[in-house]
């Protein structure tokens, strides 16, 4: 029984210092760390609703996840092939492209959640 708790405290050991390693090495993670603390910050301000909560945690939760993944694929690809391969080009582009489609579809949506917010914000100002 103690070699399974081992086991999963190591799982779970190796999965933090994969976050740590995201943050520390990657720009752009840290980047949609900031974006999310102002979205947060955004969401307390206006008192979002428990549905829209889930909608942009969600938004945040799948950002990282891609940031992440595109960082493995990339770490991957530079193993694999340190030189310049035209394939390897390719699929960290598509990793990074993967990112930035799921940044914009998140953007769409905290502008769909945050619009009425601040139109009513600036209608009741006048």
């Amino acid at each position: 029984m103690e070699t399974y708790f081992k086991k999963r405290y190591n799982s779970f050991k190796f999965a933090f210092n994969g976050l740590n390693s995201a943050l520390r090495s990657e720009p752009h993670m840290r980047l949609h760390i900031l974006s999310a603390a102002g979205v947060v910050l955004a969401g307390y301000f206006f008192g979002v609703t428990a549905t829209e909560w889930c909608l942009l945690v969600g938004c945040i939760g799948v950002v990282f996840m891609a940031e992440i993944f595109n960082t493995a694929i990339e770490t991957v690809v530079n193993l694999v092939s340190p030189d310049f391969h035209p394939l390897a080009g390719k699929a960290k582009d598509l990793a990074a492209g993967a990112v930035l489609a799921v940044a914009i579809m998140s953007a769409v949506i905290g502008l769909i959640i945050f619009l009425p917010y601040v139109f009513s914000l600036i209608s009741n100002l006048f």
